[in-house]
């Protein structure tokens, strides 16, 4: 079969605005600083932490998605280390043998749950998390 050509050119999606493009970005970012937090998961000491607080901390200012994002995020790593210490301490009663892989566990969901919420554009709030830093 063949086609023919009439003519005319096909219509093109318009350009996207700048606000669309740098919402975009922020989203991008967003999804970056959550997911980040794997890092921790390959062994880097205070990983999970340290990732999402940099990437908070260098773009937080040029996109206000990721400001709000990155702060959820930090306050969510600032709470499981929280919860890991309480573990640590009732590994004694041997009770934190369980909370410490269940920790993992959930975090390793949330991060992912979030990054994925982050993509979408939606605001994603951590359950459990502690407010240590508020907008």
């Amino acid at each position: 079969m063949s086609e023919e050509k009439t003519g005319e050119t096909p219509s093109l999606p318009p350009p996207a605005s700048d606000a669309a493009k740098k919402e975009a970005r922020g989203r991008d970012w967003a999804v970056f600083c959550h997911l980040s937090a794997l890092v921790g998961f390959l062994g880097l000491p205070f990983g999970c932490l340290i990732g999402p607080l940099l990437v908070w901390l260098i773009k937080r200012d040029e996109y206000p998605f990721l400001d709000d994002q990155g702060r959820e995020a930090v306050n969510w790593q600032l709470s499981v280390l929280v919860y890991q210490l309480c573990a640590l301490l009732l590994c004694c009663f041997l009770i934190g043998l369980a909370i410490l892989p269940l920790l993992k566990v959930v975090n390793f969901v949330f991060i992912l749950v979030a990054a994925v919420s982050a993509g979408q554009g939606k605001a994603f709030r951590y359950p459990l998390a502690i407010r240590f830093f508020r907008s």
